[in-house]
């Protein structure tokens, strides 16, 4: 078992910046391809960024293309979000995810991932 806590979140004007972090324990992070999803108030959870075990293959969300980067530290079992350039449209809930079956390739869909932090908020005024 594996257990997320994403940490990070809070408000921010647009054009500004955060740091989301996911800290994993139970099992190390090397076992996992890794993701961020974000879920905004009535809509469906969308996903906005994965990455693999190597870290040799990364996907995002369009709308956050150059904008947001991911990456992670399996020696201190983190991943991280860095979210530059903000804007209102990026309000949500942020989650980090693991999927424990894939290897080399990142999949975007919410059903690939078994395991789920309870998310953090992240706010983006105009």
């Amino acid at each position: 078992q594996v257990q997320l806590v994403e940490s990070g979140g809070g408000s921010v004007q647009a054009g500004g910046s955060l740091r989301l972090t996911c800290a994993v324990s139970g099992r190390g992070v090397s076992n996992y391809v890794m993701a961020w999803f974000r879920q905004a108030p009535g809509q469906e959870r969308e996903f906005v960024a994965t990455i693999n075990r190597g870290s040799d293959t990364i996907y995002y969300l369009d709308s956050v293309k150059g904008r947001f980067t991911i990456s992670r530290n399996n020696a201190k079992n983190t991943v991280y979000l860095q979210m530059n350039s903000l804007e209102p449209e990026d309000t949500a809930v942020y989650y980090c995810a693991a999927d424990p079956d894939a290897m080399l390739t990142p999949y975007r869909e919410v059903r690939r991932y078994d395991f789920w932090g309870q998310g953090t908020q992240v706010t983006v005024s105009s």
